[in-house]
């Protein structure tokens, strides 16, 4: 299971947050500077990462019941 958050401005992604990294990713310059913004705030990552358990975890069972 992993856990992507991706931030967009006018239909264009420009960063990603992927737990199987447990880091965001940048796509474009002003996401590369993003990124490096919130890679550095400890706490942000160790939320998101605690979101993979808090949300995906507990709900892979009910998802999977429904398809």
């Amino acid at each position: 299971i992993e856990y992507i958050r991706s931030v967009y401005y006018n239909k264009v992604e420009y960063a990603r947050f992927s737990s199987s990294l447990g880091k965001f990713v940048g796509f474009t310059e002003f996401g590369l500077k993003a990124a490096d913004y919130w890679n550095s705030d400890a706490a942000l990552l160790a939320a998101l990462n605690a979101d993979k358990e808090r949300y995906c975890l507990n709900n892979v069972g009910v998802f999977y019941r429904n398809i």
